[in-house]
């Protein structure tokens, strides 16, 4: 992994922290993310306009990786429903890199060096331990539905980043490959939306559109970023140093949600950065 293709994925981790705090932040869970998806469908059509279509090859790992997509939003808005997102966001995010690890080497063939294995080792313990020191150190004790839910999310991140690592290598267009993934993915929770409120989804939308089409633009740049790492570098670094998203998030739940950031939080970010050094080490 290159110094470029790690800065590209850190800026992809703020951003990605921005919206999903937006998404936490609009308590109607599903006005949020059927803000955000139909914001990403409406980029992602502008976007392929000006983008060469995917090729053949990689629409049967887009269409699934939709499917994964909308699964993720739809375990997502459970968790932000049940729990707090200084809880939820960790076990959610922190899950992925480890799972990433044994599906690229099993299904891509991947199988990281030393370095880049050690630095996938360190940055997940980091993870890990937020996400436990989320549970205990809150004041509130998430139950078990809000704890497999957030699980659950982590699994189908896995899943999609490792669809979406083969598939974008075979499109030979990462910019393509965002707008129709965006598109594929990005109609299924407005639809379901528009089935459920009805008449009544326009008014319920509106005081929120602002923030739901920023929370759009913001998760839209977040994965083409990844996308394009991903066509650079292995999958299991990539997810891992995305995940440091949870060091964002951690500080804009203690920013503007009132949750605590404390000592392990600290040294959650100091073992990230140390796992980032020895996957840049590989360069």
């Amino acid at each position: 992994m290159t110094p470029l293709v790690a800065a590209a994925v850190l800026v992809a981790a703020m951003t990605h922290a921005g919206w999903n705090a937006i998404a936490h932040a609009i308590r109607d869970q599903l006005l949020s993310f059927t803000l955000i998806s139909g914001g990403g469908a409406l980029i992602g059509a502008v976007l392929a306009v000006a983008a060469p279509l995917p090729a053949a090859g990689a629409w049967p790992y887009l269409l699934l990786s939709s499917a994964l997509h909308v699964a993720y939003m739809a375990l997502l808005m459970r968790s932000f429903t049940l729990g707090d997102f200084g809880q939820m966001y960790p076990i959610a995010r922190g899950t992925a890199p480890l799972v990433v690890t044994v599906l690229a080497a099993v299904f891509v063939g991947e199988r990281p060096d030393g370095w880049a294995t050690a630095g996938v080792a360190v940055a997940s313990a980091g993870l890990v331990g937020l996400a436990l020191w989320g549970i205990r150190g809150s004041g509130k004790r998430p139950n078990g539905p809000a704890i497999l839910a957030a699980l659950a999310t982590g699994l189908a991140i896995a899943g999609y980043t490792t669809v979406d690592g083969v598939g974008v290598r075979a499109s030979g267009t990462p910019l393509g490959y965002i707008a129709w993934l965006m598109i594929v993915q990005g109609v299924v929770i407005p639809a379901y939306a528009f089935w459920r409120r009805r008449g009544a989804l326009a008014a319920q939308v509106s005081p929120y559109l602002r923030r739901g089409l920023i929370g759009a633009a913001l998760s839209v740049t977040a994965y083409a970023l990844v996308l394009w790492a991903q066509t650079k570098a292995p999958l299991a670094p990539v997810a891992a140093l995305r995940e440091s998203s949870i060091i964002v998030g951690a500080a804009i739940g203690a920013l503007f949600f009132k949750e605590r950031f404390g000592a392990p939080r600290i040294a959650a970010a100091g073992l990230m950065v140390v796992g980032i050094g020895l996957m840049l080490h590989t360069s």
